[in-house]
Parts: C-alpha cells; structure tokens; sequence
C-alpha cells in the first residue's frame, strides 16, 4: 500500500496542509481551532499516517534525534540517565540513541566522527578520554554538546554545556564518614579511568586531615569483577582494613563477595560504602551505604539544556551546572 503523505491528511481532514504540518510538528497550534484539531487527528488514525523522518529532515535540515553517549550501558547508573535524558526528549519529539564506548579512546573517537557526519542534532555524553578542543570540529557544524562529568569543567571558548557531580568533595565526605564511624585502616577501590581519580583524591584529602594512611587498589574496570579482585588484594595485605570505600556501587557489591569468601561479616568486621545509589544498593544485604547521584535528574537537566540550545533560546559561551549529591546511610556502614 502507498504511504500516507501529510497531503492525504489534509484532503481527507478538509484543511490546508500547512495546517496539517503545524500539528505534526508540535508547533504553536493555538491559532488552530478545536474542530480542525479533531478532523486532522481523526485523518491520521483512518490513514495510519506515520512521519517520513528522512523527508522531514532534508526539509528542515534536522534528524529530530540525539546521541547519548556513556562508557558502559551494563552499569544500572547509566539507564537511570537515560530515562531522565529520554523522558524530556521525547515530550519535544525527539528520540534518543543510546552508544556504548566501553570508556576506551578509540571508540570515544569513532563516534566524534560518526557525529560529524549530521545523524544527529545534539550529543549528551561521559567522556572518559575526550577533552574539550577535540569537540571543536562538532561545535563548529552547529551540534551542541551536553557533557556529564565527575568534577568541575568548562568548555573555555567553546560552546560547551557541562554537568557535573563534585566527586572529589562526595569520595571526602565518605571518607570522613568512616573516620568518625572509629575506622582508622581505611582502603579504597576504584577502576582505571573516568572518575576514579576525582574519588581517590577526596580519599586521600579526608585522610591526610585525619593524619591517616591511605590503602589503594586499582583494578582495569569498575565491576562487580574488579570489585571482588581488587577487594582480595586489600584483605590479603599486610594490614586488613576495617572499612572499604568503593568508587562505585558495583565494585563495593563485589568487595562484599570477597569479603565473605574470606568468612567475615559486614559490617562487624569491615564496613563498605559505594558511590553512585544503583537499584540493587538496596538489595544487597546487608544493604549499601552510598552516595546518592540522582542520575535520572542529571540526565533530564542535560536533556534540558540541550533542547535550550536546540531551541536557540541558549546561545553563546558553554555553561557549568552542579549537580547534588547524597549519602545514603545503610546498614553496611
């Protein structure tokens, strides 16, 4: 069967296709009136009307889509965020391709390309190993950019919107926590890159202004994996901590793993606390102390920002918005 076209619409609503337009786009439809809303909604059901989104964007020069783009969809943290960045985009028509970059360079700079090439119309995205000039060629063609980072940054003289949680005075803030909870061997795990050394050092200042010393261990991923390693290396070390501050809730769900492989109990024997609140923080027993990140809100205020900037009532220099943040007492703690 032929495709519906908005002009069969129109003849069979009995109104100007312009009219027609102006309602499937989601534009100011006040000057319509109630009658000609029924009849045109009425047509689209009869024909199964669905927009041509190739044609619509060689008319207006727009894909009606956005990237998001995160270094690990596996980790519950990131469709929080996008379920905030897709809940506010879709009221405005627009839909959402989620990418995985697994945080590594050169798929981050394979999809810097893949923008370039016009298949979408805005990018909100965790970059790990992108800075801020290698977004300039994106900038320039007219693409906006929502970045969601763990610690203070500006785009300097580009157009750049940037969101971020204070990871550095959140990791203090546990670390601190513990302190006063009496634990005076304190070790962290965290994964390689991203915010893991925003998070090891506001571990490492809370414990210097405790007159403390610091137990590290880095593994290749923030994991359940990699908590459990990492975990195993601290416990076998020549000084067992009492309490374990995991860069993130993934990691701290396999440190407790290990910690009964070892046959001690939680928090008795070593405290954990995680960072980032997913789901299953609750879940786990005993259930985990962490910092809340309010990652759907994070990503509703990027997809917020972005539709200012694809809207044109933002223009100019690149923005910077703190997020909260929260520590969430459990009992593992």
């Amino acid at each position: 069967m032929k495709r519906a076209t908005q002009k069969d619409v129109a003849v069979l609503a009995k109104v100007s296709q312009a009219a027609v337009s102006m309602v499937l786009s989601g534009g100011d439809v006040s000057s319509v009136s109630a009658d000609t809303l029924v009849r045109i909604r009425q047509a689209v059901r009869e024909l199964d009307y669905v927009p041509n989104r190739s044609a619509q964007a060689l008319k207006t020069n727009r894909t009606m889509t956005v990237a998001c783009i995160v270094p690990d969809i596996t980790n519950p943290f990131y469709p929080s965020l996008l379920r905030g960045v897709q809940t506010v985009l879709e009221a405005e028509n627009y839909d959402v391709i989620s990418i995985n970059t697994d945080g590594l360079r050169d798929r981050e700079q394979h999809f810097l390309e893949w923008l370039r090439q016009g298949r979408v119309d805005g990018v909100i995205g965790v970059f790990w190993t992108v800075r801020a000039p290698e977004f300039a060629p994106l900038i320039e063609a007219g693409l906006p950019i929502v970045r969601i980072e763990s610690s203070k940054k500006t785009g300097g003289l580009l157009a750049i919107d940037d969101i971020y949680v204070d990871g550095r005075s959140a990791a203090h803030d546990v670390t601190r926590y513990l302190v006063e909870k009496g634990h005076r061997h304190i070790g962290m795990i965290a994964g390689h890159g991203g915010p893991e050394s925003v998070r090891v050092e506001g571990y490492r200042t809370a414990l210097q202004a405790a007159g403390l010393d610091a137990q590290i261990v880095v593994d290749d991923v923030f994991t359940e994996e990699g908590g459990f390693r990492a975990a195993l290396a601290l416990l076998d070390g020549a000084l067992r901590p009492t309490a374990i501050f995991a860069a993130n809730d993934l990691m701290a769900i396999g440190a407790m793993q290990a910690i009964r492989e070892r046959g001690l109990s939680i928090p008795h024997d070593i405290a954990v606390v995680g960072f980032d609140d997913i789901s299953a923080s609750k879940l786990v027993s005993p259930p985990l102390t962490t910092v809340a990140q309010f990652q759907s809100g994070i990503g509703m205020k990027a997809a917020e920002i972005l539709m200012e900037r694809l809207s044109g009532r933002k223009t100019g220099a690149g923005t910077v918005r703190e997020m909260p943040f929260e520590l969430i007492e459990r009992g593992s703690a």
